[in-house]
């Protein structure tokens, strides 16, 4: 028997697909932020003068890096309430999202800093300015506009792993999709359709991105 294709239950459902594209676009934002703030702090941290706070840091990364997201995810929502702390699954799903996206952009951000030469600190500070100074004005500019494709990409990343939060019930795309498919019954229609969505944002969120960095970074950035 032949499958016949209907896509007369997406008039319908459209509501709830815009309401799961809208969460994981808040989610991804929060998370790129934070995410963004932590990995400079802690690329900073790495290349500092305090042992504690640079081994700390390597630790960090490392659990995160070599564990799945889906257990990082589990630990904060149902892990943490066993000690006493209850987080709403968005806020969980935020928090887990930014610590993972973190431990990997510190390490791109990292690199970053590595590629700028020696020379332009040195000259900053034999003119006058503070190791904060030169490292804000100087540094870190120059560090972000050579590692912004690569940081484009991991927001990219993030932004597919948020399917991942649709297992504590954020209801983000893949959630509402789930949803969806239950209901009607039409699996390869909905997840067809989502999977357009997904290819939708990513190539909005790069291009957002890359337009964003033009206009702090100046050109050169792609």
């Amino acid at each position: 028997m032949g499958y016949s294709l209907d896509f007369g239950w997406l008039r319908d459902a459209a509501g709830a697909i815009a309401h799961g594209a809208a969460m994981t676009l808040l989610l991804i934002a929060c998370t790129t932020v934070l995410g963004i703030l932590i990995s400079i702090l802690g690329a900073a941290a790495r290349r500092g003068r305090y042992s504690l706070l640079r081994k700390a840091v390597a630790i960090y990364v490392e659990v995160i890096r070599n564990t799945p997201f889906l257990v990082q995810l589990f630990f904060i929502f149902f892990g943490l309430p066993t000690i006493g702390i209850r987080l709403d699954p968005i806020v969980a799903a935020i928090l887990a999202m930014t610590l993972n996206m973190a431990a990997y952009t510190t390490e791109i951000v990292g690199a970053g800093l590595d590629a700028v030469p020696r020379g332009q600190s040195e000259a900053a500070l034999a003119l006058g300015l503070r190791p904060r100074q030169v490292f804000v004005k100087i540094i870190l500019p120059q560090a972000l506009k050579v590692i912004f494709p690569a940081l484009t990409s991991q927001v990219v990343i993030m932004m597919l792993e948020s399917a991942v939060v649709s297992q504590i019930a954020v209801r983000e795309l893949a959630h509402e999709a789930d949803l969806l498919q239950a209901r009607t019954f039409r699996s390869f229609e909905t997840y067809l359709v989502v999977t357009m969505i997904y290819l939708g944002l990513s190539m909005a969120i790069r291009r957002s991105l890359v337009a964003g960095g033009r206009r702090v970074l100046g050109a050169g950035v792609s």
